[in-house]
């Protein structure tokens, strides 16, 4: 069975190509640079990059599958969340491939499809402990199988990876600039008391960031050695006219505020769930050094098996993607030609259709 896949939610178009023996081929064209100029992502230009790339993508991968469009089984994209006019790019163009070549549907959840991406490497464990770790997500799911998630907690305002994006820029850090951060952070040692784990002082599994960034916002606002006085390019975070040593420390101690309050909240799931044999941490963010090696210390002193993707699958791709609609057609799911898109604020609904036909 030939699935192809398609991203398209936010600032990375994608097309892969999977079968029953993992990835055949896969085609990324990222706008980073171009978004770089306005310091986030736009979405009005975003959608029409999409809509620019997606054709060459998809020619570009199914010639390295070897394989034509009506050898394809199934097409694969991700329906939401993400940016309306981004995913409304991909639907539109996985719909009409799939009416003119007669391949099923397949709707994907794009937070599903980061917490599943470690199959594409290994043969997964459940039930499962997901942590999923994003640019506008930080939620906790229990996994029982590929195709069933319950939700334990989730992101009441800024995620993670908001954090982030939002300290790099008060920073004067190149967008994006999560990965200068984590750089950076590599070069201290964390102040534990220097700033907050956000939101732990609670009994559920819920995520609040908010109060972390404002914290280090402050911070750097009160110490203008930190922040450089030019924006800088890659390869050298922090630049003219900045401390960086305390510099790094502060970047140090971010990560850490961040990693431990992930690492409280996963724990305090597994004490409630029964039955978990693994640890999955997927998501843009799960590749950050600070965050990977939290989740491996708990993995290893919960004795769980733990299932952590390449950096190169924590980003958005289409590989997870097809990669789930490879799943979900194994178990007979599908969609129909009326397909939503599910932007970003809105719960993804289950809603397959079941059998071949």
């Amino acid at each position: 069975m030939l699935c192809l896949g398609i991203e398209s939610s936010c600032d990375e178009t994608a097309v892969a190509v999977v079968s029953e023996g993992g990835l055949l081929a896969e085609r990324l064209a990222s706008q980073a640079d171009m978004h770089a100029l306005f310091g986030g992502v736009v979405p009005e230009i975003a959608a029409r990059e999409h809509l620019s790339v997606l054709p060459v993508l998809c020619r570009e991968a199914l010639a390295e599958a070897g394989a034509a469009p009506a050898d394809l089984n199934g097409v694969a994209v991700a329906r939401g969340p993400g940016l309306l006019g981004c995913l409304l790019v991909g639907l539109s163009f996985a719909k009409g491939f799939c009416l003119g070549t007669g391949a099923r549907l397949v709707g994907v959840n794009h937070l599903h499809a980061h917490l599943l991406a470690p199959g594409l490497e290994r043969e997964m464990l459940f039930p499962a402990l997901g942590l999923l770790v994003s640019g506008g997500h930080t939620h906790l799911y229990r996994m029982d199988s590929p195709g069933r998630f319950l939700l334990l907690g989730r992101t009441l305002d800024d995620a993670a990876g908001e954090a982030f994006d939002k300290v790099a820029k008060r920073l004067n850090f190149p967008y994006p600039g999560g990965r200068f951060l984590d750089e950076l952070a590599r070069e201290a040692e964390p102040d534990h008391d220097l700033f907050p784990r956000a939101y732990i002082d609670n009994d559920n599994l819920d995520f609040s960031f908010s109060g972390l960034k404002t914290a280090v916002v402050s911070h750097v606002d009160a110490h203008p050695g930190l922040r450089a006085a030019r924006m800088t390019g890659p390869g050298e975070p922090g630049g003219e006219g900045v401390d960086r040593a305390a510099l790094a420390r502060v970047c140090a101690s971010f990560n850490w505020a961040v990693s431990d309050t992930l690492r409280i909240k996963a724990e305090r799931a597994l004490d409630r769930e029964r039955g978990i044999k693994a640890l999955v941490v997927a998501g843009g963010v799960a590749a950050n050094s600070g965050i990977r090696t939290a989740m491996g210390d708990l993995a290893r002193r919960r004795r769980l098996e733990l299932f952590l993707p390449s950096p190169r699958l924590c980003t958005d791709n289409a590989a997870m993607v097809a990669h789930a609609g490879f799943l979900a057609l194994s178990m007979g799911r599908r969609h129909g030609l009326d397909l939503e898109a599910v932007p970003r604020g809105r719960v993804v609904p289950e809603d397959w259709l079941q059998g071949t036909d």
